[in-house]
């Protein structure tokens, strides 16, 4: 976790400039290419609940649909 002496605070990596620097007193306080790192997707498990989800709901919709149309 990078430290600004000058500042006397801990930044995120993420919150540091583009190029490194503290994003108060323009310090270099880290390599660009160790501050920045690509997010990483959601886990698979939370698709398959997702993916669950949508299932459920959509077959909870169809038989709604039905129960409204034997009773009209």
């Amino acid at each position: 976790m990078p430290h600004c002496e000058t500042c006397d605070r801990f930044y995120n990596p993420n919150s540091l400039n583009v190029d490194g620097t503290c994003p108060s007193c323009g310090r270099p306080l880290g390599d660009p290419a160790e501050v920045r790192e690509e997010p990483a997707g959601a886990p698979w498990h939370f698709k398959l609940l997702l993916a669950a989800t949508v299932i459920y709901l959509s077959w909870r919709f169809v038989q709604g649909l039905s129960w409204v149309a034997h009773h009209i």
